[in-house]
């Protein structure tokens, strides 16, 4: 009986004596800055520009405040307001310091839209920027419903999600 009656205190003392109470020590010494870790597209094409003359569709791309020049890929991808799903994916090239560039020609006026799809360094980011192409009647613009949020998520093969074609001009686009 000595001998449960033992066990019987012996295990829960044995078991608090296997219990640490040290609290978690954090061995960074700075915290992360989560920001630094975002990369960053900030679209340089200009909001209005011509009919038939070709445009420069340009992003800088940065992470922490320095040129991301090894992005995986640059897509702009490029539809007339209203027309989201005739759209069309145009390849960008690193032209230097973090700039990647394509070229397109609209050949009437409207109002288009455009997304930056930029895979670089795990993250998939995509802003959108209005284009307005010559002097189009405000009148009969379709409203676009696309989202105008910029999208952070893991990175992903687009490719199936967006239905890429790749095409360098609208000349294959419809004509309103």
């Amino acid at each position: 009986m000595k001998k449960w009656l033992f066990s019987m205190v012996a295990v829960p003392v044995l078991l608090m004596g296997c219990s640490s109470n040290d609290k978690e020590v954090d061995t960074n010494d700075e915290p992360v800055d989560v920001e630094a870790l975002e990369v960053k597209v900030h679209i340089l094409t200009p909001e209005e520009v011509a009919v038939n003359e070709p445009v420069e569709l340009a992003a800088h791309v940065t992470q922490n405040n320095e040129n991301v020049d090894d992005a995986e890929s640059v897509k702009f991808e490029v539809w007339e307001s209203g027309y989201r799903d005739n759209g069309q994916m145009i390849d960008g090239k690193l032209d230097g310091d973090g700039v990647y560039k394509a070229e397109i020609t609209f050949d009437h006026d409207g109002v288009y839209y455009m997304f930056a799809h930029t895979t670089a360094r795990g993250l998939h980011v995509m802003p959108k920027q209005q284009l307005i192409v010559g002097n189009p009647d405000m009148s009969k613009v379709k409203e676009d419903n696309s989202s105008d949020s910029m999208e952070m998520e893991m990175d992903h093969d687009t490719t199936e999600e967006h239905g890429e074609t790749e095409h360098s001009s609208t000349e294959e686009q419809h004509n309103h």
